[in-house]
């Protein structure tokens, strides 16, 4: 990103420091608000991300497109998102959150009000290719956030808290693209309403985000929570340059590497099963497109209590150790894929069972990933650490799961493209095992700065 540009994202100005009988107040105060503001502004980035998945059946309906060429638009977006999640984050290192998560979902909500108007493959390829690319400024900046807001002994429950932004807005999607199409009607509907809505979500988060403690006169984090972690830094308040974060604390790190090639395996089971759903319940299981909607609406609901739940045992019982628990839902959601593929057409309310199964622990190791990540760095490279596996995890993940399940759907049919979802089941489960003791608090020092990459 060019420098004028950084210029303007720049991180905010320390302020002079708030009386000491102010602080606690201010600090809780300040702590819900950040909160509420990356929550409901993530959550707004996926209603214009994943209005997409309710489209696909008409647009394979309607305007002739087969599943490969639906597939071929989802990917585009996923390899864009990828990069720009990698790139962007080590950006929103250096940035101030507010206004870069702000004008973000400001322009992917543009973006989908333009999308509507195509019926183009080409064009829809492009377009949501470029709305991939904006989408990654909103993890990044909710990651910095999150670090700078909150300290490491409650780190993995508080990002488990926002990580349900996902869940919120991913199943909230179905209700409002259902009542989209009964008032505007038409599939281009499931693009209009989200895109207004993100707009003003974009605004909403320039006036009520704020960037550091500092920079609203209070003291770090790490101060007053009296919570110092381990860090390989020499100063955890100044802002490291992008080459420093890249090199020093992301591509060295042993760990960071193998939960990102971890996240390839995760990502293709979460977006293998929830991408195509609506497309396998109506084609094969005999679903209405409505019924389809409200499936998927179970679906990312149902991560709510099963992210929560794996954050907060991860902090409590695991000392921060993310892989355990990690691996536990891994082995859970292998047996509900099953069930979900064996399942005769006409037992709807056992594929409801099963996609609630799979969506109640798919999303801990989602969250958990993405925690491990910024435990690793300092909470300066949170965004880049972060971005490195959701790198992985769309360019490679999602990518199989959207364009790869698509074409061997095409090919082989849905036996192919279960056979993919549990051999990743399995790939995920061996990996995330081999980090079974990193950022253990429990451990010593010494162990604890290096992690232990074996079960023990």
């Amino acid at each position: 990103m060019p420098s004028p540009l950084l210029a303007v994202f720049r991180p905010a100005p320390h302020t002079a420091p708030l009386p000491k009988d102010q602080v606690d107040k201010a600090y809780r105060r300040y702590r819900l608000q950040v909160m509420l503001a990356i929550f409901f502004g993530y959550a707004s980035f996926y209603l214009v991300r994943k209005n997409f998945s309710l489209a696909k059946p008409y647009l394979i309906d309607e305007l002739g497109f087969s599943k490969g060429d639906v597939g071929l638009i989802a990917a585009g977006l996923s390899v864009a998102y990828g990069l720009s999640k990698f790139v962007m984050g080590n950006v929103s290192d250096r940035s101030n959150p507010r206004y870069f998560m702000g004008v973000g979902l400001i322009l992917s909500g543009l973006v989908n009000l333009f999308f509507g108007n195509l019926a183009s493959l080409w064009a829809m390829v492009v377009l949501w290719t470029l709305n991939g690319w904006v989408q990654g400024m909103g993890w990044p900046p909710c990651g910095r956030t999150i670090t700078h807001w909150f300290s490491d002994r409650e780190r993995g429950t508080k990002f488990a808290i926002w990580n349900i932004a996902h869940n919120v807005g991913g199943g909230i999607i179905g209700p409002i693209g259902s009542l989209a199409i009964i008032v505007f009607a038409g599939w281009a509907s499931l693009f209009y309403a989200p895109g207004i809505i993100a707009i003003v979500g974009g605004v909403l988060i320039i006036v009520f985000l704020r960037d550091t403690p500092q920079s609203v006169g209070l003291p770090p984090i790490e101060q007053y929570k009296d919570d110092y972690p381990e860090v390989q830094v020499d100063d955890r308040e100044r802002e490291l340059s992008g080459k420093e974060i890249l090199v020093k604390y992301v591509l060295n790190n042993r760990a960071l590497w193998i939960i990102a090639l971890a996240n390839v395996f995760v990502y293709v089971v979460r977006y293998g099963v929830l991408d195509w759903a609506p497309t396998y319940l109506t084609a094969i299981k005999g679903a209405s497109h409505n019924a389809s909607r409200w499936q998927f609406f179970l679906y990312e609901y149902a991560g709510i209590p099963g992210t929560l739940l794996a954050g907060w045992m991860s902090d409590r019982f695991f000392h921060g150790r993310r892989a355990p628990m990690s691996v536990y839902y891994m082995a859970v959601v292998t047996l509900a894929v099953v069930v979900y593929w064996l399942n005769p057409a006409g037992n709807a309310w056992l594929d409801s069972v099963a996609l609630f199964a799979i969506g109640f622990f798919i999303y801990g190791p989602v969250m958990l990933i993405g925690v491990a990540a910024v435990d690793l760095v300092p909470k300066k490279a949170a965004g880049t650490a972060a971005g490195f596996t959701g790198l992985f995890g769309y360019m490679g993940g999602a990518v199989i799961a959207e364009l790869g399940i698509g074409k061997i759907v095409d090919w082989a049919g849905w036996t192919g493209g279960f056979v993919l979802l549990l051999a990743s089941c399995v790939a995920a489960i061996v990996l995330l095992a081999l980090t079974w003791n990193v950022h253990d608090r429990s451990a010593p020092s010494e162990e604890k700065a290096t992690g232990e990459l074996a079960p023990g």
